[in-house]
């Protein structure tokens, strides 16, 4: 009887392969180390972004006000910026909150809503990626808006562009940051200004709910807290175990609202087997 010839695996489909077990060792250390992600955050957001860290195993604080910044910060495994509905009032305890965990090695995500809606809301970014931010994740218009620093006539938090058509500068604003960028699209994009992968997972329908986006900026700020000295594999992780959630809740869901319930259900529930069956990220050029 003749042996069938193996043919020897490549190191891209080695490492495509090896997704599925990275993103479960850090869904496990989450859900063991129970992190307390501080998330200064949008009115809109602040719901969705609280169950999603729940139901991953987190612990979510929703806590904004400047008087208890210098207590507070300190003790937090990792911290999430959204400056979604940004006010005067707010930006001196988000750039309070950054300095602090830039400062005692605290990681730190930056979500640049609508960078360009206002020149106010650009300066608060480019102050705030000077604080150095461990990830910057936005969607493709607001990463291009941030690395050329310019003011547009963007959809608001929604995107003109694709992911996959800001590559190039998504590399340039790591490089030029010292973070991980995190482009959410139909594809989504991270990079760390050399290596790039892409995120096949999530369903369109995820885009009808609101503050998706923002829920899954704070699940990339707790999956830093259970691994902080590997951002790009945190980062990739967080974005593709959040789009696994959204296609096993698609399944059972009919619309929008029911989405938004099944999606943290099955973000809680996500066992071993769903992951690594379920996870989807390749090397990309």
């Amino acid at each position: 009887m003749e042996e069938k010839q193996t043919i020897p695996k490549t190191q891209k489909q080695e490492e495509e392969e090896n997704w599925g077990s990275k993103a479960w060792k850090l869904l496990t250390k989450v859900r063991e180390k129970a992190p307390l992600i501080q998330c200064i955050t949008n009115y809109v957001s602040m719901d969705i972004m609280a169950n999603t860290l729940l139901a991953s195993g987190a612990s979510p604080a929703m806590l904004h006000s400047i008087n208890e910044i210098s207590d507070f910060t300190p003790h937090v495994h990792a911290l999430c910026i959204n400056i979604g509905t940004l006010s005067p009032d707010w930006l001196p305890s988000m750039k309070s909150s950054a300095t602090l965990a830039t400062q005692l090695n605290i990681p730190w995500v930056l979500d640049p809503v609508a960078v360009s809606a206002s020149d106010f809301r650009l300066k608060a970014c480019l102050q705030l990626v000077g604080l150095k931010p461990v990830v910057i994740r936005g969607n493709a218009s607001e990463i291009l808006a941030l690395s050329t620093a310019s003011v547009g006539s963007d959809k608001g938090v929604d995107s003109s562009q694709k992911s996959t058509d800001v590559v190039e500068v998504a590399k340039s604003l790591a490089q030029a940051s010292g973070a991980v960028v995190a482009v959410s699209g139909a594809v989504d994009i991270i990079t760390d200004g050399k290596r790039v992968v892409g995120v096949h997972n999530g369903v369109p329908m995820m885009q009808r709910i609101t503050a998706t986006g923002c829920a899954v900026t704070a699940l990339i700020a707790a999956f830093l807290a259970a691994d902080p000295l590997r951002p790009f594999e945190a980062t990739a992780s967080a974005l593709s175990i959040f789009g696994v959630a959204g296609e096993i809740g698609m399944d059972l869901a009919k619309g929008p609202a029911s989405l938004r319930m099944h999606l943290i259900d099955s973000l809680h529930g996500l066992d071993q087997k769903s992951v690594f069956s379920g996870v989807n990220i390749t090397s990309m050029p």
